[in-house]
């Protein structure tokens, strides 16, 4: 009865860990509204399942405190941001320059695999993300060594609370989406194209930063 309470406690804290995570604005959150509005609310939510897909991942190295893995993501931090950082510029030019058309139906472009894989990469490029489940689970009071089966149930509260701040992202998003017309829209991927492209540029200064 016991071992059943710390293990829905621990869920409990590994939702809260992954909203945490999830919820401030980033480059991923831009793609799921830009996608969401163009194609739908399911490219926004498989954008959003390779995000939390790669919340879990890292939350897994943290959670079982992978040493080796955490010190090769800090040693290779320089070479991680630089290259994060041109991914997300190349992804906000292609954004910026997308042509300017109507709003797609949901699979239409039969982009699923590249929704899922793009926001999983750009995920994983993000060295701060393990160092920021590191702070979050260390100040919610999950740094202490456990049973493997309770650190499952936190990877798994990880996800399911990452997962849920996509969700609800994209539901929200998509209920105002029939209001944006081809103008809109292409403002839409300007603007996006734009703030991912920003993200990249500071990705990468930081990287320079680090690096020297």
């Amino acid at each position: 009865m016991e071992g059943n309470l710390i293990g829905l406690w621990l869920l409990a804290k590994g939702l809260i860990a992954g909203l945490a995570i999830a919820v401030p604005v980033g480059p991923v959150n831009v793609l799921c509204v830009s996608r969401t509005l163009r194609n739908g609310r399911l490219s926004g939510l498989i954008s959003g399942f390779g995000a939390a897909t790669a919340d879990m991942l890292y939350g897994a190295i943290a959670g079982f405190s992978i040493t080796f893995l955490i010190q090769f993501l800090k040693r290779e931090e320089f070479w991680i941001r630089v290259f994060g950082g041109l991914l997300l510029v190349a992804i906000g030019v292609m954004y910026f320059r997308k042509p300017v058309q109507a709003a797609n139906l949901p699979g239409e472009d039969g982009t699923a695999g590249a929704d899922f894989s793009s926001t999983l990469l750009l995920t994983l490029t993000n060295p701060t993300t393990v160092l920021s489940f590191l702070a979050v689970l260390a100040g919610l009071g999950m740094g202490e060594h456990r049973e493997w089966w309770l650190t499952f149930l936190l990877v798994g509260g990880i996800f399911c609370g990452s997962m849920l701040w996509w969700v609800i992202l994209v539901l929200m998003v998509n209920r105002f989406r029939d209001r944006f017309d081809q103008h809109a829209i292409g403002w839409m991927n300007r603007i996006a194209g734009l703030a991912i492209g920003g993200f990249g540029i500071v990705t990468f200064v930081i990287g320079l930063k680090h690096g020297r």
